[in-house]
């Protein structure tokens, strides 16, 4: 187990009031993992992660990276992850070759080690035509592939990644997700991101963890988390609406159809599975002479599942943040 944590805390006093930023967090991440931490602006998810990557202090509970205790063994946490935040961790000043090798005498590397070890990570990330340059000459995708190799210098089994690709342009954001999981699978690192593009993480991780006032709401895969707790829409539009009652009729009867709306002559029905259930309506609606003109089917996102979770839109909350 990469991560384990128990009933982990932290309460921040701020004059007369006390603020419950965690009230309880129990997440468990095995070796190899990808996992995505998702939440509102002021969830607990940034408090979370400075508690796992030993910059605050927990108030209770316990957590262990790498097996290590992040409150009684931080120098072995810290030699146990690579953290890339979201602002740059490079200085303007320095050449990206240069900061590099200095990151790498930090952790007690040996001069010739760490210079190896840099020209390893300017090829692996594509940073060898910039190698020469200073930081401050580098776009923001350059900056952060520059960030994500100064977090892999020692070669952590743990990586966390901390809004990675915010500001980024779509070109810029998909070159970069190219770099990290070709990364993870040449070293096998276990990577846990927080992200507020819902598509990075439906498409890129492997487990979802929703965290909402302090607490985990929700732990399981994305397609789980959106047959359990979304649902498939599917819009029919039938013939009149006499044909769209009896319609409903038979979606109604349907099992895995969790509701079904009409509106003149048009159903709109929840389901899971939503792709099996369009078959067996229109063959049903068909023997009681109902017909379809038009059929749509639409997922369920990640932000659909949050809605349904806390009534809020996941989306709508980074973006009054911002």
């Amino acid at each position: 187990m990469m991560i384990r944590t128990r009933g982990l805390t932290k309460t921040f006093t701020r004059g007369k009031s006390i603020v419950e930023a965690v009230r309880g967090i129990d997440i468990d991440v095995r070796e190899g993992e990808l996992v995505a931490l998702l939440g509102p602006n002021g969830a607990g998810k940034s408090t979370t992660l400075r508690m796992l990557t030993t910059l605050l202090t927990p108030t209770s509970g316990t957590a262990q990276i790498a097996g290590h205790s992040i409150v009684d063994d931080r120098d072995a946490v810290r030699r146990s992850i690579g953290y890339v935040g979201q602002g740059s961790g490079a200085g303007n000043n320095q050449r990206v070759r240069d900061e590099l090798f200095t990151q790498g005498l930090c952790y007690g590397m040996a001069k010739k080690e760490s210079r190896e070890r840099a020209a390893e990570l300017i090829d692996a990330l594509d940073l060898s035509e910039f190698a020469g340059r200073t930081v401050s000459t580098l776009s923001g995708g350059q900056r952060r592939r520059l960030d994500i190799a100064l977090g892999l210098v020692h070669r952590p089994p743990l990586i966390f990644l901390d809004e990675p690709t915010t500001g980024m342009d779509p070109q810029s954001r998909a070159n970069l997700w190219e770099h990290i999981l070709r990364l993870r699978t040449e070293t096998g690192a276990t990577i846990v991101l927080t992200t507020h593009y819902l598509e990075e993480a439906d498409s890129m991780a492997e487990r979802v963890v929703v965290i909402d006032k302090g607490v985990v709401i929700a732990d399981d895969t994305a397609t789980a988390l959106k047959d359990e707790l979304a649902s498939d829409l599917v819009v029919v539009s039938m013939s009149d609406a006499s044909a769209a009652a009896r319609a409903a009729a038979v979606a109604e009867r349907i099992s895995t159809v969790r509701d079904v709306t009409v509106t003149g002559n048009r159903l709109q029905i929840r389901s899971r599975n939503g792709d099996t259930v369009i078959p067996e309506l229109l063959r049903e609606s068909e023997a009681v002479g109902a017909r379809a003109v038009a059929v749509e089917l639409s997922r369920p996102t990640l932000d659909d599942v949050f809605l349904g979770l806390t009534g809020r839109s996941l989306r709508e909350t980074h973006t009054v943040a911002r």
